[in-house]
């Protein structure tokens, strides 16, 4: 049997099927996709590989799906920090992207902020951001697979003036990549409180005609409850129920404010939930009842936020984060136990993201997305169960290699498409113009 590449780790955890973990077995790439797992031993026989890597302290798991993220706001990082969300939103961020935000400002920010997802061991992230064509375009040229958010807000912006002309440029978006394997486009309207009833109804029968997902923040805050039930008469759930948006290609993003009936009624649905739970500590939103969530049968992904609001954009950080406070809020030990929180990384990302045919799992057949680990290292050391070290010990330090779509983007902790130094430059560039702004805004 041919291969491209022959990867001998010391353990593969697919996810599914679920709580497996293979030791001394071997995977083998070819033309993008998995074709074969197999024993190392029987690799060793039968295979010849063009490239043959030994990881022998290694775990291989699926790429990590970072399933909700705002990539060009990296060059945000730490500029609006320890305040509440609409106080955060309204006096910093949007004012700053008023000013900045461009086509330059977000090929810069997208790309920094993939280097630093690839480090990372994400192989997949879900945007939501202006001008998407722009990180699509990144996402390309970095060989990164990408889901592109065509955002939808109420108030003009660099990227469009109205609704009419957010979602003109969106089914433009649409088309520009509805043939490149690795990006794709999906519907995102911000939030309730930004976007009017009008407007998501065509969003609604748009996502029904191309067959796509909507990805919006949904019940981020107590105040964002407040000001529905003030401006509509009642919570924004029902709201987005009266408009038919809840379904099972619905994504909400954030879910901290949920009552039981809701939840029932969200399940019911087939909806989806991406859990972020470093941005909702960082800006106090509340907590995500993500034990009640799967409990009730929902699918319920994870991601990082924008580095903004986070301030990176670390999985293996969000999935320690999402085990050790999913506990505390049950109020049970048991609660999100370890491969449970892989597979909300991973294969439940891709499943919110209708790519679970292609990525989120190690299986034969599957697109080659695959992040191998370092648990040589005595921060991992003695090992007992090597998806416990992941989700408990390990740190995105450790993360070696990364391959997408079969290609390396990552080769023992070094970017094979991406020039560091450049990236490093154009961030102190922008570092440099934003301080000076935000020093003029002050005096």
């Amino acid at each position: 049997m041919q291969a491209e590449t022959l990867i001998h780790p010391a353990w593969i955890i697919p996810v599914a099927p679920a709580g497996q973990v293979l030791e001394q077995h071997a995977i083998a790439i070819d033309q993008g996709r998995i074709s074969a797992i197999l024993p190392s031993a029987e690799a060793r026989e039968q295979i010849s590989a063009g490239t043959v890597v030994e990881l022998p302290d290694h775990a291989l798991i699926p790429g990590l799906v970072n399933a909700h993220t705002h990539s060009p706001m990296s060059l945000f990082r730490g500029l609006a920090d320890d305040i509440p969300l609409m106080d955060w939103l309204t006096n910093h961020i949007w004012p700053a992207e008023q000013r900045w935000v461009n086509a330059e400002f977000v090929a810069d920010g997208s790309r920094l902020a993939m280097a630093e997802m690839i480090r990372g061991g994400t192989t997949c992230f879900n945007d939501m951001y202006f001008f998407p064509d722009v990180t699509g375009q990144a996402a390309l040229e970095a060989g990164m697979r990408a889901v592109l958010g065509m955002i939808l807000i109420d108030f003009p912006s660099a990227w469009a003036a109205d609704a009419d002309d957010y979602l003109n440029k969106a089914v433009k978006l649409h088309d520009q990549f509805r043939h490149e394997p690795l990006v794709k486009a999906i519907f995102a309207p911000h939030a309730p409180y930004s976007v009017s009833d009008a407007p998501l109804r065509r969003v609604r029968t748009l996502a029904n005609e191309l067959e796509l997902p909507i990805h919006m923040h949904v019940h981020e805050t107590a105040d964002e409850i407040r000001q529905s039930l003030e401006n509509f008469g009642q919570r924004p759930l029902a709201r987005l129920e009266a408009l038919n948006l809840p379904g099972p290609d619905f994504i909400a993003v954030h879910m901290t404010q949920l009552e039981d009936n809701e939840i029932d009624a969200f399940a019911a649905s087939g909806s989806h939930v991406v859990h972020c739970p470093e941005s909702n500590l960082k800006l106090a939103s509340g907590f995500c009842p993500v034990a009640r969530l799967l409990d009730a049968g929902i699918n319920v992904a994870l991601g990082t936020d924008g580095a903004a609001s986070n301030n990176d954009l670390d999985m293996l950080g969000e999935m320690k984060t999402t085990a050790l406070l999913g506990k505390g809020v049950a109020e049970n030990p048991e609660a999100l136990p370890a491969a449970q929180v892989l597979a909300m990384a991973t294969l439940n990302g891709a499943r919110a993201l209708g790519l679970e045919d292609e990525i989120g799992s190690l299986e034969t057949g599957k697109a080659a997305d695959i992040t191998a680990i370092d648990l040589g290292r005595l921060e991992t050391r003695p090992l007992f169960d090597p998806v416990s070290q992941i989700v408990y010990a390990a740190g995105r330090e450790q993360v070696s290699d990364v391959w997408v779509n079969g290609c390396r983007l990552l080769d023992n902790g070094r970017l094979t498409r991406m020039d560091l130094q450049q990236l490093l430059a154009n961030a102190g560039q922008w570092q440099e113009k934003l301080i000076e702004w935000r020093e003029a805004e002050a005096s």
